[in-house]
């Protein structure tokens, strides 16, 4: 019996031609264990059903739940059209939510053009009336009827936001309150690079903030420097894996005036990235490490359901567009491993394992892998390697933190001994 298993893994997309990978079966890899194995997908969305009908079944409907239903419904209009919610609730039924979700907050907008938790005459919250706007601003952009009155309103107030802080306000909060505001504004129709540009300068920005700035710099000749500072500086905080990609971000007090969570951020920088360097390696990652954080098929909150979702509608109508049609052929060295077809919208996936036997081959030398796509669409793939060292004797391993094991004898000490090599005789 093996004393311990071990996997590891690689994924990638193809959207045309073939990926040539070489695959070396591991020294001292038990033969009868284990192998290559091969996922492959038409989508990198697993099904958003269950995020989706939890938003629009909120119980609670306050300003911010309704602007993160909105959010996240009008943002997958064309991925639910796509792939459905697996009956429990129609897109006719999603869009009359949104329109009615649409109304209620016109109907809660104060008379300083923000928007509170609950009712038009209390305070305005600066960040949910950003919030707010970005719902109307997306929803509008999707084809839903916003009253102009209230995005003319809603501009006014988010012009002056850094007049608009309570004063408990961290220095922090309000930098990334506003870096949202600009970012909202730009989607309104009235971008601000130059406010964009002095936020950068100040460097109070999380993760977050520069990612919500990002396009918004991007899109402006005359902040090229700014921009790349930034793409540095988020590249700086992503962690990149064989599978996943998350974000390094640090909270400060007063991360719930934001409503902050390491999720959010994941999806804020996601989405900046699909605008900005759509080809990046990281996109895929990040999509895959956000998928891997659902719990019973959601986020944790209205926040975080509302911002993957968004990144997620954003990733769909980039890389996504063209309905699946292709067929993908698999070669191990001179050997044909099998195909699979993919026709027509599915969050189905695909296996095949290659035995461990077959990898190690006659020779024990490095075999080419080769994975081919024929058609149309986006191809996702998985290889990984699963195997069981021959060895019982295995050497500890450290990866940042260490867990040690240690046996002693109860009655007799010579029941228990220890070699110098750390191997243990057990009576």
């Amino acid at each position: 019996s093996p004393a311990t298993t071990e996997a590891y893994a690689l994924h990638g997309v193809l959207d045309d031609g073939a990926v040539d990978q070489p695959v070396r079966a591991p020294a001292g890899a038990v033969p009868s264990f284990g192998g290559l194995e091969v996922t492959t997908s038409s989508t990198g969305l697993a099904a958003l059903s269950d995020a989706v009908v939890y938003l629009a079944a909120y119980p609670f409907e306050c300003a911010e739940q309704l602007a993160s239903r909105v959010l996240a419904i009008a943002a997958l209009r064309d991925v639910l059209a796509a792939f459905g919610t697996e009956g429990r609730a129609s897109p006719a039924d999603l869009e009359a939510a949104v329109r009615r979700d649409i109304e209620a907050l016109a109907a809660r907008q104060g008379a300083d053009g923000g928007f509170g938790w609950w009712t038009r005459n209390e305070k305005s919250w600066p960040y949910i009336s950003v919030h707010v706007g970005n719902a109307l601003a997306r929803a509008q952009a999707k084809g839903f009827e916003v009253p102009q009155r209230v995005t003319r309103a809603l501009l006014d107030y988010l012009r002056t936001i850094g007049r608009r802080f309570p004063p408990h306000y961290s220095e922090g909060a309000r930098a990334v309150i506003e870096a949202y505001a600009i970012s909202v504004r730009a989607a309104l129709g009235d971008p601000d690079p130059e406010s964009a540009r002095r936020l950068v300068a100040a460097g109070a920005l999380s993760v977050e903030g520069l990612a919500w700035l990002l396009p918004v710099l991007a899109a402006d000749p005359e902040s090229r420097d700014e921009a790349a500072e930034v793409r540095r500086h988020l590249a700086n905080r992503i962690v990149e894996t064989p599978g996943t990609a998350p974000v390094t971000v640090r909270y400060e007090d007063g991360a719930y005036l934001l409503l902050a969570s390491d999720r959010r951020a994941d999806a804020v920088v996601l989405e900046a990235l699909i605008a900005d360097q759509p080809d990046s390696d990281l996109i895929p990652k990040l999509v895959a490490g956000l998928l891997g954080h659902r719990t019973a098929g959601r986020w944790a909150t209205t926040q975080e359901n509302a911002f993957v979702l968004l990144a997620l509608g954003r990733y769909f109508d980039t890389y996504e567009a063209v309905t699946p049609d292709f067929t993908a052929r698999l070669w191990l060295g001179e050997d044909f491993a099998g195909e699979q077809e993919f026709h027509g919208r599915s969050t189905d996936s695909r296996h095949l394992l290659i035995p461990m036997a077959a990898v190690v081959g006659e020779s024990g030398e490095p075999r080419e892998l080769l994975l081919a796509k024929e058609g149309a669409g986006r191809l996702y793939y998985r290889l990984g390697m699963r195997y069981a060292p021959a060895g019982t004797s295995l050497e500890p391993l450290d990866r940042g933190f260490a867990v040690s094991r240690t046996y002693e004898a109860i009655d007799d000490p010579a029941d228990v001994r220890r070699d110098d090599d750390g191997t243990c005789h057990i009576r």
